[in-house]
């Protein structure tokens, strides 16, 4: 699954000219927490969140401490955002972006890494084009055994790694997955769940893979098909163990 998949598309954005009361309004009227900064061409400039907000309300109040003033930056950014009137005195830059043909699970690293709520979606040529948020993450998770089994045969199996659906068995329950059948190479076997681990949705994976070809041992090319005429002889149960 791609980011494109889950992203907003429809994006309330503000400018770095834009009244920080008027962000603010604009966050509590959509039940929003954060707002794509932009300049020209559509260019992400910066993000305005609850936080950039709460952070100025707080600071009109009392100086903040020091964990406060390494979450805002150099003084000069401090003492920027405890002054702002503006989105662009107030928000957070430069911003996380993310393409919208990068995985989810991409999307899910860099937002617990970063610790932010949301990524602003671009194009190749860095232009915003959607949004991708924490809660559009959990609606990928709470999919049903159906649509992760679809993705696990189309997405992982033949579009990543060109196996042919069928010689894999797939079987998802309440999201944890069974798989069984032959694969050429023991490199695929440990692929495949490795990969289906990744898909949203999967809470566990069970492999019984079995393969022909022990890449690890002989140094063949998995893709020479002279070298793939070979019984079955490897099989294991996750995690492999050596054969």
């Amino acid at each position: 699954m791609r980011v494109k998949d889950l992203m907003t598309r429809d994006v309330v954005t503000v400018r770095t000219d834009t009244p920080l009361k008027q962000a603010a309004a604009l966050l509590t009227q959509r039940r929003i927490s954060g707002l794509p900064v932009l300049g020209d061409d559509r260019h992400v400039l910066g993000v305005l969140s609850e936080g950039d907000i709460i952070f100025k309300e707080q600071g009109t109040r009392e100086r903040p401490g020091l964990f406060e003033r390494l979450l805002a930056g150099p003084p000069k950014q401090l003492d920027l955002k405890l002054s702002a009137r503006t989105v662009g005195q107030a928000m957070t830059a430069p911003a996380l972006t993310i393409s919208a043909r990068r995985p989810v699970t991409e999307a899910a690293s860099t937002m617990i890494e970063e610790g932010v709520n949301r990524l602003p979606v671009v194009d190749h040529d860095d232009r915003l084009i959607g949004i991708i948020t924490r809660a559009d993450l959990v609606r990928a998770f709470v999919r049903s055994d159906a649509e992760v089994e679809h993705e696990i045969r189309e997405e992982v199996l033949l579009r990543t790694l060109w196996l042919d659906p069928g010689v894999v068995e797939v079987e998802v329950d309440g999201g944890e997955v069974k798989l069984t059948g032959e694969v050429e190479t023991r490199g695929d076997a440990e692929a495949v769940p490795a990969l289906v681990e990744r898909v949203p949705g999967v809470v566990a994976v069970q492999s019984d893979l079995r393969w022909r070809t022990d890449t690890s041992s002989t140094g063949r090319c998995p893709d020479r098909p002279e070298q793939r005429r070979r019984p079955p002889v490897y099989s294991c149960s996750r995690p492999c163990s050596s054969a």
